[in-house]
């Protein structure tokens, strides 16, 4: 790689890049919240978790500070 060529964009790089508190993908989500990527899943299928997926085949996404504070209401 050229002293001019970026790394690839990821999910991962474009958060940082970006400065969002938007976290893409459910391996950042659970990696966030601290659970495996199954546990991640499952929440995300509770009614009042603030995981979001917007199509059957789209990229689940979170908010940060959404996830925090639903944590507080949970007393994790």
């Amino acid at each position: 790689m050229s002293s001019n060529q970026q790394p690839q964009l990821n999910p991962v790089r474009f958060d940082t890049l970006t400065s969002t508190e938007k976290i893409w993908g459910l391996t950042n989500i659970a990696s966030a919240l601290g659970v495996s990527t199954d546990k991640a899943r499952r929440l995300s299928r509770l009614d009042d978790c603030p995981i979001y997926r917007p199509e059957p085949d789209g990229s689940f996404f979170a908010f940060r500070s959404e996830l925090m504070a639903w944590l507080k209401t949970k007393g994790k």
